[in-house]
């Protein structure tokens, strides 16, 4: 499983420089006027993970794969969008395939950089992409719910509609919805605002460590759990550094993380993911389910014939692999269980599984 991030904003806001800086490439335009950004740029990154490194080294693997998340560089939205103002709806139809909307905000004062509107307002500029996306998803479920339409619709999916609609003749929050009906089902109706957010305030170099007044009055309205403060240029700078230059210059302007790990971390949080491995001679290899994930769905991941024929998980955490020193130690030190179905897989589980495979019933392992 791999996730997808749309990142999303007003015009010049900086979201193809942080697209380039997460991706590592210059396939996004960043210039300074509107629209620079026509038809969205996906990147796909390795999702980084230090456990990877230890594994494959006690697992003495050929190679280590990583997981993956994708980004999407969509058009900058304006005021007006839902109605086709500026690129609207062809890039509204691009945020409904993602899996969770980045927001990108303008909170940096440049007379180089133009801005769509007449000063620099991060909370104004917020609520014009969320009045879009949500003009948006009343349009949708106003045609869904004509007579013509509405017979083909099921009643769970018709429930959400509306009480979609509901909610937004009424001015309430269509995100409440997450705690009345499954995550599942929500995902199915394609509505746009209740999509999981980051929103990530991007500021000039001076303000990346502390922030800035932009970016306080902002947190102190949406709050800090799901917003993260970067330079979209110093992303790009890190970027650019081999490994060794980047630790240094990292160091010298005080960051302990780029962004796109902070990024990658709430995004795996909002989201609801975990990570579990799989480590032996041939490979060692992340894979991406989501939590309350069990064993026969999280063997699935790696192949239907896994899910199928499940028969048990050999399972060590992945701090008593290590301390063990392998698979051989695990299990001689009582340190390996033998899980069933039901088994809840565990962030950091290292799983090894047993299955059928039909029409020859033997079990089979992975590495």
């Amino acid at each position: 499983m791999s996730f997808k991030c749309g990142i999303v904003g007003l015009p010049n806001v900086g979201k193809s420089t942080l697209f380039n800086a997460l991706t590592n490439s210059s396939k996004a335009q960043a210039a300074n006027f509107p629209f620079c950004t026509i038809d969205p740029n996906v990147g796909v990154v390795p999702v980084p993970d230090e456990r990877l490194n230890n594994l494959s080294v006690i697992s003495k693997s050929k190679k280590i794969i990583n997981t993956t998340i994708s980004f999407v560089d969509i058009a900058g939205l304006v005021k007006g969008a839902s109605k086709g103002e500026g690129l609207g709806n062809k890039f509204l139809s691009h945020i409904r395939e993602v899996d969770a909307i980045i927001h990108m905000i303008r909170c940096f004062d440049s007379n180089d950089i133009q801005n769509v509107n007449p000063s620099v307002d991060p909370i104004r500029d917020l609520e014009i992409i969320e009045t879009e996306m949500m003009l948006a998803d009343l349009e949708s479920i106003q045609k869904r719910l004509e007579k013509n339409n509405k017979k083909n619709i099921e009643e769970e999916q018709l429930k959400i509609l509306e009480l979609a609609l509901e909610y937004i003749n009424n001015d309430k929050d269509v995100s409440d919805l997450k705690s009345q009906f499954d995550n599942k089902m929500l995902n199915q109706s394609g509505l746009l605002s209740i999509k999981p957010k980051i929103f990530v305030c991007n500021v000039d170099e001076q303000s990346v460590q502390e922030g800035n007044h932009y970016t306080k009055k902002f947190i102190e309205k949406f709050g800090e759990e799901n917003t993260l403060i970067v330079s979209a240029d110093i992303e790009n700078q890190i970027n650019e550094l081999d490994p060794k230059e980047k630790k240094n210059y990292m160091e010298m302007i005080g960051l302990k993380e780029t962004g796109l790990n902070i990024l990658i971390k709430k995004g795996y949080k909002i989201l609801e993911l975990d990570t579990y491995f799989t480590s032996g001679p041939e490979e060692t290899r992340a894979w991406t389910i989501k939590k309350n994930c069990t064993a026969p769905r999280a063997a699935g991941e790696i192949h239907t014939d896994f899910e199928k024929g499940f028969i048990r998980a050999e399972t060590v955490s992945y701090e008593d692999f290590v301390v063990n020193h392998g698979w051989v130690n695990s299990k001689n030190n009582g340190k390996m269980r033998l899980e069933g179905k039901d088994y809840i897989v565990k962030d950091g589980d290292v799983l090894n599984f047993r299955f059928n495979t039909w029409p020859n019933f033997f079990h089979t392992k992975i590495n």
